[in-house]
């Protein structure tokens, strides 16, 4: 008989791998790829920081929980494997572009007061 309740065991809830995983990552990710390139002109600096940024939060959501990209910065469910991706890829779209940028002298690399 179901009648709507759960047993007293707990045996209702869902394991933490049964969630579903979480992306909350890849909108600022992408945000931080489009800020980094825009930023590029004016400092090559910035680029490769942000780079440095994205690669530390996608080996963090490889090895923890512990999101940098996050508001609250402990994530409730495990990041996608698309989530990782996309963020270590915008890592090395920004290393491309600051590498881009200082070869063709696209930016300084120090900004200009």
């Amino acid at each position: 008989m179901s009648g709507g309740r759960r047993p007293a065991d707990g045996r209702g809830r869902k394991s933490p791998s049964e969630l579903p995983r979480s992306n909350a990552a890849i909108p600022v990710a992408v945000a931080l790829v489009v800020l980094g390139l825009y930023l590029g002109t004016y400092t090559i600096l910035i680029t490769a920081v942000l780079g440095l940024v994205l690669l530390v939060s996608a080996g963090s959501l490889l090895s923890t929980r512990v999101n940098p990209l996050s508001p609250t910065f402990y994530l409730t469910r495990k990041p996608s494997f698309l989530a990782i991706g996309t963020v270590f890829l915008g890592a090395l779209v920004l290393f491309g572009a600051a590498y881009l940028l200082w070869t063709q002298r696209g930016g300084p690399i120090m900004p200009h007061f």
